[in-house]
């Protein structure tokens, strides 16, 4: 049970509670909505973002969830590590592993997956004095845009732990995040949750 009174969307202005039902709707993300809608644009932005995110084709999901096991793993935070660990399960690594993240001694894991668990743990623990040579290696195998979008994800990992653990969100069974983490957006999520003011067409009615 979190720390604070959970709040239900019909607490919200209509379009925020839009974006707080449409987040919920798609994974057992419920206490997460509840308790960041005592900040409003928090809750806006935050799952605006994620849900927009997971609907891009950016960074490979594999190092995705490999960078946020990892985080989850540095900061000890259980519950993250429970929710992503079962998704790097489908992608292909054991469970022993995954088990021994940060550590990438097991043969599963290939010079991709060392560079993302090597820069995911910089990025957690001394980010200030990350080399030249470590972004170096990562322009070999992303691009520009996905190093961003890897060090976005990486950085978003450890707010959520620490938001988590302290607030005691704890949403649903390893088995419903797994299902929500694997599930597709549904054709209507893939386009962005715009505010009512912005429109999603230029004025030639394109799409922007």
């Amino acid at each position: 049970m979190p720390r604070v009174t959970p709040l239900p969307s019909s607490a919200l202005a209509p379009e925020i509670a839009e974006v707080y039902d449409r987040f919920v709707s798609y994974g057992p993300f419920r206490d997460q909505a509840a308790v960041l809608a005592h900040v409003p644009p928090a809750l806006d932005h935050l799952c605006r973002m994620l849900m927009e995110l997971k609907a891009r084709r950016g960074v490979t999901w594999r190092y995705i969830e490999l960078a946020i096991v990892v985080v989850s793993q540095l900061n000890a935070c259980n519950y993250c590590v429970a929710s992503h660990s079962p998704v790097l399960a489908v992608e292909g690594l054991p469970a022993d592993a995954i088990a021994a993240l940060p550590s990438t001694d097991h043969p599963a894991f290939d010079e991709v997956d060392r560079l993302v668990v090597e820069y995911a743990t910089l990025v957690t623990q001394n980010a200030g004095r990350i080399r030249d040579n470590v972004f170096d290696r990562l322009r070999r195998h992303f691009s520009e845009a996905e190093i961003v979008e890897l060090t976005l994800r990486i950085a978003l990992a450890g707010f959520y732990n620490r938001f988590n653990d302290a607030l005691q969100i704890d949403d649903g069974s390893a088995a419903d995040r797994l299902a929500a983490f694997l599930a597709p957006l549904e054709p209507q999520d893939t386009q962005p949750i715009l505010p009512p003011h912005i429109s999603s067409t230029d004025d030639n009615g394109d799409l922007r």
